[in-house]
């Protein structure tokens, strides 16, 4: 029988294959280790009728009986004991794991100034703070905006989020995922306007942010579109020109996190910007633990694997629901008074 994982990385298959019952695997273990329903229940902080059930339920899931109760208490089974060795392998080995993770964390403080836009900020790296804060209680984040959207050194930065690679021998740039974006208008907008066409751009408006007139690449397709139209506002900021599409101010390039919201609607334009993204860090910082793990960090949020930021863009798979609350946080409700 050939192993599952024999052709690729382990975190390339995406089934766990131990199937769905992790908590009831650790109940187990506890039982296994107390030989006694209560006072595996008291180790747990959990209901003897709970714990006893779940045990049960991992019998039925794998089709063997793993306890026997007696009197004084339960016995295992054959299989009982086999599944118990391998679990306690396991929590050894969790318990090891957690403790070097736990002491290289101790050791990682200091301050890191992070570079990211407004609007990836917002939607990726603040939420995902709380726990990497509770992981790394001694590194302190110095979150800004960038002032130029290219260059490492003009911002100051430890580490930075850029769609350039950036050379040199003092920088050290990492390739990360892919950042969508497309020309999106509201639902205000295309009731007072209609639907834009590239045959009626002429009689439409647009919003522009003065990010995509920096470099030619990679939204050069994008200013060749809206000369064909009327520029009505203008801004350097990335989360006030997502607010002014949300206002329906005009036809605007977003990222596409903002189709959680379900008054933006995605044009059919000709235009699609897949701008590559990645970190990108001061070669002599990246030498200190703090550094690093926030390098390191910046590739688990805005990796290839991330749904938002994969290679190919595939709307029907993303995961908007998880985004709404999110968005209406951070742009305003999309509720409108009556």
């Amino acid at each position: 029988m050939t192993k599952p994982l024999a052709s690729r990385r382990g975190l390339d298959e995406t089934k766990i294959l131990s199937g769905p019952f992790w908590g009831e695997l650790r109940v187990f273990l506890a039982v296994a280790k107390a030989r006694s329903y209560n006072r595996a229940a008291e180790a747990l902080n959990m209901s003897q009728p709970t714990v006893s059930r779940q045990v049960r339920r991992l019998q039925d899931v794998m089709g063997a009986q793993l306890v026997v109760p007696t009197q004084t208490g339960i016995t295992l089974t054959r299989q009982g004991e086999e599944l118990a060795r391998s679990l306690h392998d396991l929590d050894q080995k969790l318990f090891e794991i957690s403790t070097d993770i736990n002491a290289e964390a101790r050791t990682a403080e200091g301050t890191v100034r992070l570079v990211v836009s407004e609007v990836l900020a917002g939607l990726s790296v603040v939420p995902a703070l709380v726990a990497f804060s509770e992981l790394y209680p001694k590194i302190r984040l110095e979150l800004c905006s960038p002032t130029d959207h290219v260059n490492l050194r003009a911002n100051r930065a430890d580490v930075m989020i850029s769609v350039m690679p950036q050379q040199g021998p003092d920088i050290v740039s990492r390739p990360l995922g892919f950042l969508h974006m497309l020309p999106v208008a509201t639902q205000d907008y295309i009731a007072r306007y209609g639907v834009p066409t590239n045959s009626n751009l002429s009689s439409h408006c647009f919003v522009q942010c003065t990010t995509y007139t920096e470099i030619a690449e990679p939204w050069n397709s994008w200013n060749a579109l809206i000369q064909q139209g009327v520029v009505t506002h203008t801004t350097n900021n990335l989360l006030n020109y997502a607010l002014m599409v949300k206002n329906g101010l005009g036809i605007g390039l977003v990222a596409t996190t903002a189709l959680a919201d379900p008054i933006a609607l995605p044009l059919e334009l000709g235009v699609h910007i897949r701008a590559p993204l990645f970190a990108v860090a001061a070669a002599e910082r990246i030498g200190t633990k703090a550094v690093q793990v926030v390098f390191d960090w910046m590739s688990e949020l805005f990796g290839a694997t991330v749904p938002w930021f994969s290679p190919d863009l595939k709307l029907e798979h993303l995961p908007r629901e998880t985004m709404i609350p999110l968005l209406a946080r951070l742009l305003g409700s999309s509720r409108r008074n009556p």
